[in-house]
């Protein structure tokens, strides 16, 4: 590979919330998701330009942001949005927050597939509006979508919005073509506005294919919205961007003005230079970075079958987040994610925090250099066998 992944950048005491979110120096951290490899050195470069120049004043976003943007989707998943359906803001959460403010009223409900990124459900709640939750079927350690249920809820005259996850975080599935087909026939005939976070969209394995929600047809692109970022996949959360697309014009100004009441319509330069970059030219890294995550997804897996067989680990579609079913254990999430930071010195995220439809599992973030992966395990297994 021309870029190394194995390397070891300490982040201990840079202010990460990932790292230094415990005064335990020896927690080793596998939850937030975040990634412990440097951004694309075509990122760092630019950002030092910009950095040298030594002043960093209100920026304007310029075209070539647009274009940037515009140019990546079309060439690596067949969707060119028009520049005039693009709104950028400071991330995917308040984005998601503004989208509900502008598109629903206080009592509808918001239709989602759980268990889900939690965001969701703090974004429905701070905005007056309620859950309306389709749980996942989960059989065979696979996950799939309830279309009875999700008609159900959908047919609710309350429920306005769908806030899809795709790919889906935690269960790592990428949706297929013939699964969002019918979600959206599903919403467009009730009348629900599908609300898509992409923000994990580059993260996919080899064998299968993100699709975006609104490139599917006209239709869809028309009744929904997207939420897309640079953030997971180059490892920029931290500089605060992403952009929201969407045909509906009337929709638009309405999300436009929710951004400017909830305070998220600037952005800082740094943002702006690296989503250039990294749509410009990083996608040699990332084509590099996908084999990396993706054979540290099979060193894990591996691992798992051999020693720790009964705790299965759902087939990682997309993003690097592994979602291990803990329920043999008997052990509530929480309780567990407590035991490990303090008996092994591991922290993952409970599985309850995505619903109660995680309760029992456990999340892994596998985007860190293989011994990282290596150390987990261990003190996992090693903390399984003590119990």
């Amino acid at each position: 590979m021309k870029y190394d992944f194995d390397k070891i950048t300490p982040r201990r005491g840079t202010n990460s919330y990932k790292w230094d979110s415990t005064d335990d120096k020896d927690v080793l951290p596998m939850w937030v998701a975040d990634m412990d490899f440097q951004t694309a050195p075509c990122i760092i470069n630019a950002l030092k330009k910009r950095v040298d120049h030594g002043i960093f004043g209100y920026t304007r976003v310029p075209e070539e942001y647009y274009e940037a943007v515009i140019s990546w989707f079309g060439r690596r998943h067949n969707w060119q949005p028009e520049r005039e359906w693009v709104i950028y803001t400071s991330g995917v959460v308040p984005a998601l927050s503004a989208i509900i403010k502008a598109l629903a009223k206080e009592g509808d409900r918001i239709l989602t597939l759980t268990p889900v990124y939690n965001c969701f459900f703090s974004s429905i709640r701070n905005n007056g509006c309620e859950l309306s939750s389709c749980a996942l079927r989960y059989e065979n350690n696979a996950f799939s979508i309830d279309y009875d249920d999700l008609e159900h809820r959908a047919a609710d005259p309350k429920t306005t919005l769908m806030l899809l996850c795709n790919p889906h975080n935690p269960s790592g599935r990428v949706w297929t073509r013939e699964e969002l087909q019918r979600i959206g026939d599903i919403c467009i005939k009730h009348n629900v506005i599908v609300v898509s976070d992409e923000i994990h969209c580059e993260i996919v394995h080899p064998g299968y294919k993100y699709i975006p929600f609104a490139s599917i047809s006209e239709e869809f692109q028309k009744h929904s919205v997207t939420c897309i970022s640079p953030s997971k996949a180059f490892n920029i959360a931290g500089l605060q961007i992403a952009n929201i697309i969407v045909e509906n014009e009337e929709w638009r100004q309405r999300i436009d003005k929710a951004i400017n009441i909830n305070e998220v319509c600037d952005v800082n330069p740094f943002g702006v230079i690296a989503t250039i970059a990294a749509y410009n030219e990083g996608g040699e890294w990332l084509d590099q970075l996908l084999q990396y995550i993706h054979a540290n997804y099979l060193f894990f897996k591996a691992y798992c079958e051999e020693h720790l067989p009964q705790l299965p680990v759902a087939p990682l579609q997309g993003t690097y987040l592994a979602w291990m079913d803990c329920r043999q254990l008997g052990i509530p999430s929480e309780e567990l994610e407590e035991e490990l930071m303090k008996n092994a010195k591991l922290w993952l995220n409970a599985g309850s925090m995505y619903g109660r439809e995680g309760e029992g599992f456990m999340r892994w973030n596998l985007a860190c250099p293989r011994q990282f992966v290596k150390e987990g395990l261990e003190r996992f297994s090693s903390f399984i066998k003590k119990r």
